[in-house]
């Protein structure tokens, strides 16, 4: 069994691969080395594992004595990383494309992560990963609303808006969700001109805000993140 660790800001995401399939998962409110070694026992004790960390420091703990892969710059890759600062590259896009590469192999590829920042990662058909792009996120643009100005309010997104805002509320949903909508579509259109053939990936907390957008793009199947980390440890499971 292969054991995933991927510790964000806010949470940590442990999951266990066997022969490739996920057999199961759990979020922790941190990186509780117990509370996961607890956990993975019951399983019995993984073959290997892989540590992709965008939070604090941690240390593996000495106790769990199968090799571990802690993801950095310098990780040999499913891909050719043709990114001028790889070193800069979040962890989080490098497991979005292994993934990209892995479930649609031969494809020119367009992987939309709509979460705290909404990034853009272009994997070619060769599999060489040239970039892409990154913006503020829904809530992050609602937020610097608030702490930008004086007078306008935090406005809570839940489901629809109005083009045309007929309150101060509205209007900031409009201007908000509606401008990330046309700039996800327009940059989807940009790429597109360039690779007629491309295939669009959309996943992170805020995927839902694209439904209308699924006649050209693809939901990125469940775990999709986990599945590249899982697939950057396999291809890196004889150097361990």
């Amino acid at each position: 069994m292969n054991l995933i660790i991927d510790i964000g800001n806010s949470q940590t995401k442990a999951a266990l691969f066997e022969k490739g399939k996920l057999k199961a998962k759990q979020v922790f409110s941190a990186f509780e080395d117990n509370a996961i070694s607890s956990w993975w026992k019951s399983e019995g004790e993984p073959k290997q594992g892989i540590l992709s960390n965008v939070g604090r420091k941690v240390n593996w703990p000495a106790v769990w004595t199968f090799p571990v892969l802690e993801l950095d710059h310098q990780t040999k890759l499913p891909f050719v990383n043709a990114y001028s600062t790889p070193e800069t590259l979040g962890k989080d896009r490098m497991a979005l494309t292994a993934a990209a590469v892995m479930f649609y192999p031969g494809h020119d590829c367009l992987i939309i992560d709509a979460g705290t920042c909404v990034t853009y990662d272009f994997v070619d058909r060769n599999k060489t990963y040239h970039g892409g792009g990154i913006s503020p996120g829904l809530h992050m643009r609602l937020k610097s609303l608030q702490h930008f100005t004086s007078r306008l309010p935090l406005v809570n997104y839940s489901i629809g808006f109005e083009l045309i805002g007929t309150t101060t509320a509205t209007s900031i949903l409009s201007g908000t969700v509606g401008g990330l909508k046309r700039e996800v579509e327009n940059t989807i259109a940009a790429y597109q001109s360039r690779y007629p053939s491309m295939i669009t990936i959309i996943t992170g907390g805020d995927a839902n805000l694209f439904d209308d957008l699924l006649k050209n793009s693809i939901f990125a199947p469940p775990d999709f993140l986990i599945t590249g980390l899982n697939h950057i440890l396999d291809y890196n499971a004889e150097r361990l």
